[in-house]
């Protein structure tokens, strides 16, 4: 139950594995998915206190590399994964005491990063504005293209004859026989479920005994046509306290993100875009003659401790995956390795 790039990975990987799987999800992939970057960045997301997600992503960006091999030879198309690495930057000179945070943070977590300036390497630099003159470069980030992730894997689906129910799941259960999902054309059963319903939570039926919680972040990115650094590390940036960066993909399709508000409403103001194209133009300047395309918006389910989870529920037969918040298409393959886990016997 859930069509976002966490369940469709899972569905995915269960289908592969031989098990017959349905998946429910009334707009498949409109949700968190919709508004990601694509940035499998374990060395960028680096936080204090969250050393057990960094442990958790380090292995990210070889699993989503196994994932893309397993896609390829299902339909035969490449989900192509960019090894670019990330550089940081800061604004003012507060913003450069954040990073300085930050690389202290990093190393401790063992991350591979190094100072850089724009004398001895111009070239990462480019398009940036010739303000900032240094900045921390992280190795072994990179990104994919959620949208063709997301292609990719519906298409993988059928061929691999997994239906998609594009209903809400009203009710679930289980009882001795199985599991059961209940929409408003009829009701669904197997032999086991698995809710990946994002910032929905738990749909009416399911409990939970854990501590779990989960609690929508609002998010936006803007996507733009006309810078091309596409070969040159991502960029991410303190901008006067907020954080910001710019996914660029061959021929200057460029996405802008993100902010985060504690806010349920799934719609753009024009505060929050306006600080978001603000803050993009004082990094890169020649944003200024881009031309903005879209903005998309998106809710990340956050636990309290900020942490994933994956957790067998007190419901019979049902197990929740969720908790992702921005590591969503990071960790999309190791959620989808737990439900296969728990699918056969082992979680």
């Amino acid at each position: 139950m859930g069509a976002g790039i966490i369940g469709l990975t899972s569905a995915f990987r269960l289908a592969q594995s031989g098990h017959q799987v349905t998946l429910f999800d009334p707009t498949p992939a409109r949700g968190a998915t919709w508004a990601a970057a694509g940035m499998l960045a374990p060395s960028a997301e680096i936080s204090p206190g969250e050393e057990s997600n960094y442990e958790m992503q380090k292995g990210a960006v070889s699993a989503w590399r196994q994932t893309a091999a397993d896609l390829l030879a299902v339909t035969g198309s490449t989900l192509e994964i960019h090894d670019t690495g990330t550089l940081i930057v800061g604004w003012d000179a507060s913003d450069r005491r954040l990073i300085d945070q930050f690389a202290q943070v990093a190393t401790t977590f063992d991350a591979d990063c190094r100072p850089v300036s724009r004398a001895e390497s111009p070239d990462i630099f480019d398009r940036i504005s010739p303000r900032i003159s240094e900045g921390l470069l992280l190795s072994g980030d990179a990104w994919l293209d959620p949208d063709q992730a997301v292609a990719l894997l519906t298409q993988a689906l059928e061929q691999l004859k997994v239906p998609i129910v594009r209903e809400a799941v009203l009710r679930v259960y289980g009882d001795a026989d199985g599991v059961v999902a209940e929409t408003a054309s009829g009701s669904f059963r197997g032999a086991t479920g698995i809710l990946a319903t994002g910032h929905l939570g738990l749909p009416t039926g399911a409990v939970s005994s854990g501590p779990h919680t989960i609690r929508p972040v609002h998010g936006v990115t803007a996507r733009v046509q006309g810078i091309d650094r596409a070969n040159l590390p991502t960029i991410r940036a303190f901008v006067r306290g907020r954080t910001f960066y710019m996914v660029s993909r061959p021929g200057g399709y460029c996405v802008l993100g993100a902010t985060a508000e504690e806010r349920t409403e799934p719609t753009v103001q024009v505060g929050e875009l306006q600080r978001l194209l603000r803050d993009g133009l004082d990094i890169v300047p020649e944003l200024e003659t881009a031309r903005v395309l879209e903005s998309r918006v998106g809710l990340r389910p956050a636990s309290p401790d900020l942490r994933p989870f994956f957790e067998r529920l007190e419901t019979r037969g049902w197990a929740w995956s969720s908790g992702h918040y921005r590591h969503g298409v990071t960790l999309a393959p190791i959620a989808a390795g737990h439900a296969l886990a728990f699918v056969e016997g082992g979680a």
